[in-house]
């Protein structure tokens, strides 16, 4: 199947208001833009309630960049028709010959939006008919060999075969500012975890050897974000940090502190830092074991 467009999915989003829920679409689709074009990808956007359309001829370039936007849940590579029985019916009678044979079962996956003279349950039986009459394949509707997902939405319909994960989360930029304090892959992986929650993370690095780690994290993640480098042996560290959130107008500091087994002086550095930064203080790694952090690094791609 030669597929024609993206269609992305997001999830905490629909949860909004109505006001809340346009600013977070349109920092979702700015940052979208920013991607893909940073990877030069040619592409044409629409939006409609509930669903963003990226249309492309490089879909796979497409969909490695899209898995790394903050706020996308899932995405299917897809092909548009028409929302009539017919159109639709051809179109998966075609998309199918390719992939279904006597041996082999399937099963349709229909949804729908909109006022039509048919149901969801209509689609499904009338089209699940006409495959089985050209393949000759069987229906399993719990452990199918092959699904084909039917989306109808108003006059269009979309087929498509599978749904890629996201990162989830909230469009990045869409909450407040915060510094985050770098000095290993640790404090790298806490700022990716606030980042999916949608802040807007200043980086400053006290670690001069994560300087390459960093600046490839921000690459891969499409965080555009000033860098600030201080040296943590030259005091007064604090009063440094204290002077970029007050000037940047952060919000809080996050920081990469564990409380894992080979830990030294975790919880008297958190003390230490509560009493002399004027800011909340956020820790999301304190509750992971390092063996979690690391494979989470490992997954994310940022060397442990």
């Amino acid at each position: 199947m030669e597929y024609e467009l993206i269609i992305v999915r997001y999830g905490e989003i629909a949860l909004k208001g109505k006001t809340t829920r346009r600013h977070f679409e349109n920092c979702l689709v700015s940052n979208i833009k920013n991607a893909l074009n940073r990877e030069h990808v040619t592409y044409r956007i629409k939006k409609e309630w509930g669903r963003i359309y990226i249309h492309t001829n490089q879909i796979n370039k497409s969909v490695d960049v899209l898995q790394k936007i903050f706020g996308i849940v899932s995405m299917s590579p897809a092909v548009q028709t028409q929302s009539n029985m017919g159109s639709m019916s051809n179109l998966a009678v075609s998309i199918s010959k390719d992939v279904l044979t006597e041996e082999k079962t399937f099963a349709i996956r229909t949804t729908r939006a909109g006022k039509h003279e048919y149901t969801s349950q209509d689609v499904a039986v009338k089209i699940g008919n006409d495959i089985v009459e050209a393949t000759k394949a069987g229906v399993n509707l719990t452990k199918p060999d092959f699904k084909l997902f039917i989306e109808v939405r108003d006059e269009s319909a979309y087929l498509f075969t599978e749904k890629i994960r996201g990162t989830g989360g909230l469009p990045l930029g869409t909450q407040g500012k915060l510094l985050a304090l770098i000095d290993d892959s640790d404090s790298i992986l806490a700022a990716w975890y606030l980042m999916r929650r949608g802040c807007t993370i200043l980086f400053v690095n006290i670690n001069k050897s994560s300087t390459n780690t960093l600046n490839s994290f921000m690459t891969n993640w499409y965080a555009e974000s000033d860098v600030t480098m201080i040296d943590p042996k030259q005091p007064p560290l604090y009063e440094d940090l204290n002077k970029i959130a007050s000037e940047r107008n952060c919000d809080a500091v996050v920081t990469g502190h564990t409380i894992c087994e080979d830990s030294q002086n975790e919880l008297s550095d958190i003390r230490l830092m509560k009493k002399h930064i004027n800011l909340p203080i956020l820790h999301p790694l304190t509750a992971m074991e390092k063996e979690d952090i690391n494979k989470k690094c490992r997954g994310l791609g940022i060397p442990t």
